[in-house]
This record gives structure tokens, sequence and C-alpha cells, in this order.
């Protein structure tokens, strides 16, 4: 499924359980995980990412009533075949580019040379 350098975690970075959720779906909108796909057991993925496995089923639970994963009784967690991906994407590019666009603007820069600084990165990797 996944390897343990494609979660990103920072325990300053808010609760642990939110972070796990946002990997999950930041994984769906790159195309590293798939719907219908299975995920690591609680178990299996906190010993991955060491952290509690009270932990994962937390954050297991909210992807659940978020309806992006499912249980599977005797079969594992599964992400769900109807789960939005391209919703998901969209949202999350919408999100980092209001998160851009605040900054550049209490910075006092133009549109222009925010998009032109916005190319640089992107050209530059």
């Amino acid at each position: 499924m996944t390897t343990k350098e494609q979660w990103i975690l920072d325990m300053d970075a808010g609760p642990i359980f939110e972070q796990i959720g946002r990997n999950v779906r930041m994984l769906l909108a790159r195309g590293d995980l798939h719907p219908g796909e299975k995920l690591p057991s609680a178990r299996e993925l906190a010993g991955t990412l060491s952290v509690n496995p009270n932990t994962i089923v937390h954050a297991y639970a909210e992807l659940e009533t978020q309806e992006i994963i499912e249980k599977r009784r005797g079969l594992g967690t599964f992400v769900r075949e109807d789960a939005p991906v391209e919703t998901m994407r969209k949202d999350m590019l919408t999100q980092i580019a209001k998160t851009f666009v605040n900054e550049v603007r209490r910075l006092g820069v133009e549109t222009d040379e925010a998009m032109a600084a916005l190319k640089e990165a992107w050209d530059a990797g």
C-alpha cells in the first residue's frame, strides 16, 4: 500500500489522528492510494508510524464518518469505491491556493509578482 516515507507526521502540527486523516486524503488525491484498496490494520499502521493504535482507530473512524473508507467485517478497512477523490483533490488545491493568496496579500505583493514567484518555484521543482 504505502511506505513510511509517504506519511507526514509533525508532533507540533495538531492532533496526530487528524494528520493521519489528511495523509490518507492526500494519498488518494495524488493517486498513491485508490478506491477499493485495503488499508493497513490499525496495529500495522501504528507500528509503521510509531503511534498508539487507538490513534489510528480514531483516524479511521473519522474517515469512515466522512465516507472515505469503510470497514468490512472480517476483511479489514478499505477505501470506499465511491470515495470523492476528485472533490478531495480540488478542495485541497483550492485550500493551498487560498493560503498562498492570503500570505501574498499580507506581504503586499501584486498579482503579477506573486504569479512570477509561483512559476519560478514551480520551475525550480
